[in-house]
């Protein structure tokens, strides 16, 4: 295998990795993806024509490219995307000496760590591990060694939720049954993990419009099409924050104090909105925030935000005020009174905002990281610049 094409193909997002591949054979494709993560080899496929596709999966040994073609089926992000095909599924009255025997060509090509015992209708009736196999004798069936009513995952499940079953199941690989308790794949845990891994690393991505399939050596004009539409809409965004700025034009003539503190009420908001959005977003992905939560987590970013707002509001009072006693303002202490009540409503409002924002978006079906920053940096930008501006000209003006 091409070493070199193997770095290439995991430093880049799919399609970019599809068309590298494009021109070696169907064996060195299939090669390829045996070698690499499931869930990935599963997006590198879906890439090519349906011929191809076919073909490719008929290359890779031991059936391994058919199972990536029904886990293709499954959703993204569940893990019916990361399953592959069991190798050792065995009959319950299989002996010992006939599992070995069959399995003594396979464990030196293939990942196997469990027999996954079956009856004839597929349902999962029980594992053994090899060391059980090693210690057993050899006429024993596999009922006398096996481990019976063994945990197993769901095709159909998220990530999230399986990582949350599987965190204190340490186990090298899990049987996925499908409702009815039929095996239909096994998945590796150290393949859930990378999987989970790479999920949590792409949120700050997301967050701002990143897809997650861009990578460090995805080409330009890719990384163009994932990031413009999300700058097109932050500029269409931005527009409400400027067109509030507009509207209280007059006030800012009057008083150029207020200009001078915008960008510092503007950034402390943002930056308390982003701080509910992370605590959100990661309590989302752990499957810490179970249902009916999400008043309660409200409440609490509120409540933050009213504290933190307050004290650093009474700062930049304070600097305020200072500046415009250096101007021989009369109004000095109603702005630093109005500095400090915009700054502690707007971190409120940039708290529950925080929390809205990715919960809304899960409710509505999309992904709640998916540029939750760009709709949360307009929010406070037009709740503080509102406030502060609107109570300027209410109490100055």
């Amino acid at each position: 295998m091409d070493r070199t094409l193997l770095d290439a193909v995991l430093s880049t997002d799919t399609q970019s990795a599809a068309r590298k591949l494009d021109r070696e054979t169907d064996q060195a494709i299939a090669d390829l993806l045996t070698a690499i993560n499931p869930g990935f080899a599963v997006e590198i496929l879906s890439q090519f024509p349906p011929e191809r596709r076919e073909r490719i999966a008929a290359a890779t040994p031991f059936g391994a490219g058919q199972q990536w073609l029904l886990d293709h089926h499954y959703g993204e992000g569940t893990v019916g995307r990361l399953m592959e095909r069991p190798l050792a599924v065995f009959r319950p009255e299989t002996t010992v000496d006939q599992v070995v025997d069959a399995l003594r060509e396979v464990v030196g090509k293939a990942f196997v760590t469990y027999v996954f015992v079956t009856e004839g209708d597929g349902r999962l009736v029980g594992v053994v591990a090899f060391r059980e196999l090693l210690f057993a004798g050899k006429g024993q069936p596999l009922t006398a060694v096996m481990v019976k009513q063994p945990f197993a995952l769901r095709p159909d499940m998220a990530l999230v939720d399986a990582m949350r079953e599987v965190v204190t199941r340490h186990y090298p690989a899990y049987p996925v049954c499908d409702g009815e308790n039929r095996l239909v794949g096994s998945v590796r845990g150290q393949v859930l993990f990378e999987q989970q891994a790479f999920e949590i690393s792409a949120q700050a991505g997301s967050m701002v419009g990143v897809e997650k399939e861009e990578r460090l050596a995805t080409p330009w004009t890719r990384s163009f099409k994932f990031r413009h539409p999300w700058l097109q809409l932050n500029l269409l965004t931005a527009f409400l924050a400027a067109a509030v700025v507009g509207y209280y034009q007059d006030a800012i003539d009057k008083i150029v104090l207020l200009a001078v503190f915008l960008p510092v009420l503007s950034g402390q908001c943002s930056n308390s909105g982003c701080q509910a959005l992370a605590v959100t977003l990661r309590g989302m992905t752990l499957g810490e925030l179970k249902p009916g939560q999400g008043w309660k987590l409200v409440g609490k970013e509120a409540l933050l935000g009213w504290w933190n707002g307050l004290i650093v509001g009474i700062v930049a009072g304070a600097a305020l005020y200072v500046m415009a006693m250096m101007q021989k303002n009369p109004d000095a202490l109603t702005l630093a009174g109005i500095c400090i009540v915009a700054m502690a409503l707007s971190c409120v409002m940039s708290g529950i905002a925080g929390v809205a924002i990715p919960l809304g978006m899960k409710r509505l079906g999309a992904d709640p990281a998916t540029a939750s920053g760009i709709f949360l940096t307009t929010a406070t930008d037009v709740v503080s610049m509102g406030a502060f501006l609107g109570m300027a000209s209410w109490l100055l003006l």
